[in-house]
Protein backbone atom coordinates (compact mmCIF):
# COMPACT_ATOMS: atom_id res chain seq x y z
CA UNK A 1 0.00 0.00 0.00
CA UNK A 2 1.31 3.19 -0.88
CA UNK A 3 2.55 5.74 1.84
CA UNK A 4 -0.68 8.27 2.24
CA UNK A 5 1.33 11.52 4.18
CA UNK A 6 4.43 12.69 5.34
CA UNK A 7 5.81 14.84 7.28
CA UNK A 8 6.48 18.50 5.72
CA UNK A 9 10.10 18.00 7.14
CA UNK A 10 10.09 14.63 5.31
CA UNK A 11 8.51 16.11 2.17
CA UNK A 12 10.48 19.18 2.11
CA UNK A 13 14.03 17.12 2.63
CA UNK A 14 12.90 14.55 0.03
CA UNK A 15 12.47 17.50 -3.14
CA UNK A 16 15.98 18.59 -2.04
CA UNK A 17 17.29 14.89 -1.96
CA UNK A 18 15.47 14.89 -5.59
CA UNK A 19 17.24 18.37 -6.40
CA UNK A 20 13.75 19.70 -6.89
CA UNK A 21 13.22 22.02 -3.89
CA UNK A 22 13.59 25.40 -5.68
CA UNK A 23 11.65 24.49 -8.79
CA UNK A 24 8.91 23.41 -6.59
CA UNK A 25 9.06 26.51 -4.69
CA UNK A 26 9.23 28.54 -7.65
CA UNK A 27 6.42 26.89 -8.47
CA UNK A 28 4.51 27.88 -5.48
CA UNK A 29 5.32 31.11 -6.06
CA UNK A 30 3.26 31.29 -9.08
CA UNK A 31 0.12 29.20 -7.48
CA UNK A 32 -2.49 31.10 -5.66
CA UNK A 33 -2.38 32.98 -1.89
CA UNK A 34 -3.88 29.72 -0.35
CA UNK A 35 -1.87 27.26 -2.09
CA UNK A 36 1.41 29.15 -0.92
CA UNK A 37 -0.44 29.04 2.99
CA UNK A 38 -0.67 25.78 2.77
CA UNK A 39 2.71 25.02 1.81
CA UNK A 40 3.83 26.72 3.90
CA UNK A 41 2.03 25.85 7.09
CA UNK A 42 1.23 22.62 6.25
CA UNK A 43 2.75 20.03 9.32
CA UNK A 44 1.52 17.15 7.37
CA UNK A 45 1.70 16.56 2.84
CA UNK A 46 -1.32 14.34 2.21
CA UNK A 47 -0.46 12.36 -1.37
CA UNK A 48 -4.47 12.52 -2.20
CA UNK A 49 -4.66 16.58 -2.22
CA UNK A 50 -5.53 18.41 -5.15
CA UNK A 51 -2.35 21.03 -4.60
CA UNK A 52 -0.24 17.47 -4.56
CA UNK A 53 -1.82 16.29 -7.39
CA UNK A 54 -1.00 19.89 -9.26
CA UNK A 55 2.42 19.90 -8.15
CA UNK A 56 3.84 16.55 -8.91
CA UNK A 57 1.68 17.29 -12.45
CA UNK A 58 3.65 20.14 -13.08
CA UNK A 59 7.22 18.78 -11.92
CA UNK A 60 6.09 15.74 -14.61
CA UNK A 61 5.51 12.86 -12.06
CA UNK A 62 3.80 9.72 -13.04
CA UNK A 63 1.53 7.81 -10.06
CA UNK A 64 4.12 5.24 -9.62
CA UNK A 65 6.96 8.33 -8.92
CA UNK A 66 4.55 9.88 -6.79
CA UNK A 67 4.80 6.73 -4.44
CA UNK A 68 8.01 6.14 -4.73
CA UNK A 69 8.56 9.71 -3.40
CA UNK A 70 6.63 9.62 -0.34
CA UNK A 71 7.65 6.07 0.40
CA UNK A 72 11.15 7.66 0.35
CA UNK A 73 9.86 10.95 2.43
CA UNK A 74 8.62 8.72 4.91
CA UNK A 75 11.52 6.71 5.49
CA UNK A 76 13.44 10.45 6.40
Amino acid sequence: MPVASASARQFKLQLFAFGLLDQVEAWIATQSKAVQIADEYSGTFVRTEPMMAAGFAAMGFTDPQIDEFFTAAAAL
